[in-house]
């Protein structure tokens, strides 16, 4: 049985890149947080003695000249990320900003205790910083980029300059299906609609309950939405409906998700009931439970919903305006809406019901609306608006982003597919995702980019079961090598 050692990590093969990876898990690296890990990025470029800098946003690039023999080929860019979404279970205790990841080699994966792994996208940055510190890979003009804050809001690549880079085409490390090429990905769009609430105090007689929907799955907003999995939002508003319906119970507060691109997995409402009601509450919970786990009993297993004790609470919701939010959140759409027309078992159009929370006298439901389909993204932000423009809501879009198209004729792909099949005498798939690649960025600031996504497996990222297959990571490593000695020549 394999020992849950972090120390484990590093004795991996190829350990170059294995090295790399278990470094960053010991650097906090949340979006919006990840600064100590960027210029921990830098000085590693500087240490190599390669140019090395740091734009005004944050993001940081490193160039490497060419190996001798291939300083005619195309410039290549290799790409990656260096935030991670912070997930943990509700019973973990982690601070995301300071502690590390505590990584660990489970079977054939490596995985973490209690958190997200942060293999989405350290795994590709990890790579890019061994292809950097090596000595004997063959390649042309090189350039790596580390941009930050992709997972909350794209902020990297959106302020990257057109003048930043001169490679001719890039090489984005973000994908999680080993023998899979990407060539196109999903715009997105970020919806906010903010209610404001009357504070009343609690009815004569009432007490203050919290209930709590947690152990659900959750995953990646783009790439699990087509699992079906339950929404910890939904389910709570849809055990309030019952309860307003059957014993009057009055919401206090809501406190539902924490990322835009994670399905929550938890979401805790505090109420007011009746006090001679409580048996009654624990029944209908009871009854309600066993009808979700029946409906979802395919894809969810271990959750639960629990009824706690809420202290000092002594406020509650107008009801005019919890019946708002509560019709909106029934009548919101929410995962996937459509799937695409010309790649059979892709989605083409998604939402997510991302985050409720109450504060202030304020109610703010954030979604993240994705759809390959720029003017399908159009409709649906539409039908959002008119759901939540009827219920008295403030409503705002922002953060939109278009898709990368696919380009089929890419000369990368012919390169990177005959590279594939002399490596491991079969084709790879050409796929398009689901998900908020960079690439539709880079697509608009450099219109003429040649660009292709690749990586090894990765599993729930998003989510605190996110893990990394360890032999996928080798065939990964081993193709990127063969297809910076293949590059097209200009």
């Amino acid at each position: 049985m394999t020992t849950k050692k972090q120390t484990t990590i590093e004795t991996l093969q190829p350990s170059e890149v294995w090295k790399n990876f278990y470094a960053l898990t010991q650097i906090p690296r949340p979006s919006k947080k990840e600064k100590k890990a960027a210029e921990y990025l830098l000085q590693f470029g500087k240490n190599l003695g390669l140019k090395s800098v740091m734009d005004e946003i944050g993001n940081v690039i490193i160039s490497k000249p060419a190996t001798a023999g291939l300083e005619k080929c195309k410039g290549i860019i290799l790409q990656a990320h260096v935030d991670m979404v912070p997930q943990k279970n509700n019973d973990k205790k982690h601070d995301f900003e300071k502690d590390p990841i505590e990584a660990y080699v489970d079977g054939e994966w490596v995985t973490a205790n209690g958190t997200t792994l942060g293999a989405d996208n350290g795994i590709g940055v990890a790579a890019a910083m061994a292809v950097l510190e090596s000595k004997t890979i063959e390649h042309g003009p090189l350039e790596v980029l580390i941009t930050i804050d992709e997972e909350t809001g794209m902020t990297g690549a959106n302020n990257l300059s057109p003048k930043a880079l001169k490679g001719e085409i890039l090489i984005n490390l973000d994908s999680e299906d080993e023998g899979e090429l990407y060539v196109g990905c999903a715009g997105g769009l970020d919806g906010t609609f903010t209610f404001k609430y009357k504070k009343e105090e609690l009815p004569k007689g009432f007490i203050p309950v919290k209930l709590n929907v947690t152990g659900l799955k959750g995953g990646h907003s783009g790439i699990d939405i087509i699992l079906g999995r339950a929404n910890a939002n939904q389910v709570i508003f849809r055990l309030l409906k019952v309860l307003a319906n059957k014993i009057d119970a009055r919401l206090a507060s809501i406190d539902g998700g924490n990322m835009r691109n994670a399905i929550p997995r938890e979401a805790i409402a505090v109420i007011a009931i009746d006090k001679n009601k409580e048996a009654e509450l624990k029944k209908i919970v009871a009854d309600f439970q066993e009808i979700l786990k029946a409906e979802y009993s395919a894809v969810e297993d271990d959750w639960k919903i629990l009824i706690e004790k809420a202290e000092n609470t002594k406020e509650i919701f107008d009801k005019k305006t919890q019946t708002a939010l509560t019709d909106s959140i029934f009548a919101c759409p929410n995962g996937v809406i459509r799937m695409s027309d010309t790649m059979p078992g892709l989605v083409e159009t998604s939402t997510n019901l991302a985050i409720i929370k109450s504060e202030d006298g304020k109610v703010q439901i954030k979604c993240l609306l994705r759809s390959s389909v720029d003017t399908a993204k159009e409709h649906l932000a539409d039908t959002m608006e008119s759901v939540f423009r009827m219920a008295g809501a403030k409503v705002e879009f922002n953060g939109g982003y278009s898709g990368w198209k696919p380009n089929v004729k890419s000369p990368i792909l012919v390169v990177m597919q005959e590279t594939y099949k002399q490596l491991y005498k079969k084709t790879p798939e050409i796929k398009a995702i689901h998900a908020g690649l960079e690439c539709g960025i880079f697509g608009g600031i450099y219109p003429k980019w040649d660009m292709i996504s690749f990586g090894p497996t990765i599993r729930h990222p998003h989510s605190p079961d996110e893990k990394v297959n360890i032999a996928t990571v080798d065939k990964f490593w081993k193709f990127l090598v063969a297809t910076l000695k293949n590059a097209p020549k200009k």
